[in-house]
């Protein structure tokens, strides 16, 4: 029996609360009106409306959590949605429609390692599956955090990044390109943090969203420190467009990272050239 509902019309929700985690960018909480949890698995994203403005896709930033209806995102203000995004007022009404794509494959990861490879923003969809780990501490080993900004200004979620880094169950290293007077701490690509890290090869999987450029480098380091390809995923979230594949936007070869990825196993796009 066909579905009554069309994947075509968003679902109301409300924006319960905001929070300023840079100069541009914001973080977002909403819950859907029918009461109902977003059922979201991490490494997914959603479309989000702003009504008479227009659509556009945001990775979902906090935890499948399945007794919870509220969902987060971080945006930054760069574009005509997203401006009137970060204008809305707590109590205003959006639509959504989704969660879209692949996920990280978090049944893997159980009982191993796990590197995470944050660039820029990449912290916001990696930040999902990183506290779903966090909530279920004890099914995975050790958890080691790289994150990479551009300036001191930009980073973002430092309040929990320095709360993580105070755990003695989680290894949290930061590097900034260009440093200012307040920072004390690495200087570089996040490249340069792979010398400062030990890991288990053969039981480690890396879990990698950034800047496109960041990927080829990363993946080259982690081939360096004997990681088999297989237990590498990078998220092609930067990509999306419709979330349902029809309008190409997205499209890598045959693949349409919207309803393939944005999730994907390294091995599965090495050969893509459009991909990385």
């Amino acid at each position: 029996m066909k579905s009554k509902f069309s994947p075509y019309v968003p679902r109301l929700a409300t924006l319960k609360a905001k929070r300023k985690l840079s100069d541009f960018v914001t973080l977002f909480e909403f819950a859907q009106d029918n009461g109902k949890p977003l059922a979201h698995r991490p490494g997914q994203f959603i479309q989000l409306s702003i009504f008479g403005v227009g659509e556009a896709p945001f990775s979902i930033t906090s935890p499948p959590i399945s007794d919870h209806h509220h969902f987060e995102i971080a945006v930054r203000k760069i574009g005509t949605v997203t401006t009137a995004l970060h204008n809305l007022n707590v109590g205003a009404k959006v639509g959504v429609r989704g969660p879209y794509g692949s996920y990280f494959p978090m049944h893997r990861f159980v009982g191993q390692d796990v590197l995470f490879v944050a660039g820029g923003l990449g912290f916001i969809p990696l930040r999902s599956l990183l506290n779903y780990m966090l909530r279920h501490r004890d099914e995975y080993g050790k958890i080691m955090v790289l994150v990479g900004t551009r300036n001191p200004k930009e980073r973002i979620f430092i309040d929990q990044l320095e709360e993580m880094s105070k755990r003695k169950d989680v290894e949290v290293l930061e590097t900034v390109d260009v440093p200012d007077d307040t920072w004390k701490g690495n200087v570089g690509v996040i490249t340069t943090l792979f010398p400062k890290i030990k890991i288990d090869a053969e039981n480690t999987y890396v879990a990698m969203v950034g800047p496109p450029i960041m990927y080829k480098f990363v993946i080259a380091e982690c081939k360096k420190l004997g990681i088999d390809e297989r237990r590498i995923f990078v998220s092609l979230e930067r990509r999306m467009k419709c979330g349902l594949g029809k309008c190409g936007h997205c499209q890598i070869n045959g693949l349409s990272c919207c309803v393939d990825g944005p999730v994907f196993c390294y091995t599965d796009i090495a050969s893509l050239q459009e991909a990385i």
